[in-house]
């Protein structure tokens, strides 16, 4: 099973401001949540390592595997879909001045497109399906990254990310079902 894990709360994660590009920390709150990770990643990895774990190369990433117990190695495939101008902004700022904006959608001034962003995150699934055979395999990034790759993993286009909400510090799994994919928990908190 492919095992995705984004990454605990930061400051701007709790306010709600687009962050890519920006090396935020966690927040207490966020290393508490990401430590709780620890067991229930244990628990599904069954004690063993995974076939392959990577965490994108941002400290919020980074930490939260590391508190969760799971060495990873580096992918700069999976850093967050960058924001351009819009980095530190939050939606309804954005919406002020381009009214129904998403970042699914909408225009990313010197940032990149969903479907941009799903070209890098080929490259990662390409790495996921080659080690799957091998084992469990550990994902830790961002959220809109995280979602842009469910929705490549579903075969959709890389837009539809739109559809899978993801909050900080959680898992999701996927998988396959008669060799189709599939999507076998979502949005999962650290307790479950």
């Amino acid at each position: 099973m492919l095992y995705l894990v984004r990454h605990g709360e930061t400051e701007w994660s709790r306010s709600g401001q687009h962050t890519s590009h920006t090396d935020l920390p966690l927040t207490e709150t966020g290393e508490a949540v990401a430590l709780a990770l620890k067991p229930v990643l244990a628990s599904v990895l069954g004690g063993r390592p995974p076939a392959l774990a990577l965490s994108s190369p941002l400290q919020r990433a980074r930490r939260t595997a590391e508190l969760a117990g799971v060495p990873v190695e580096l992918d700069e495939d999976l850093r967050e879909v960058d924001y351009g101008d819009y980095e530190g902004i939050t939606t309804p700022q954005i919406r002020e001045r381009d009214p129904g904006w998403t970042v699914w959608t909408g225009a990313v001034p010197n940032g990149e497109t969903a479907e941009e962003a799903g070209r890098r995150i080929d490259r990662v699934l390409d790495r996921a399906r080659k080690a799957l055979p091998n084992g469990h395999v550990v994902l830790f990034a961002h959220g809109h990254i995280l979602r842009v790759l469910t929705a490549r993993w579903l075969g959709l286009p890389a837009s539809e990310g739109r559809l899978f909400a993801l909050d900080t510090a959680t898992i999701g799994v996927l998988d396959t079902e008669h060799d189709r994919p599939v999507v076998r928990r979502w949005n999962a908190p650290a307790a479950w």
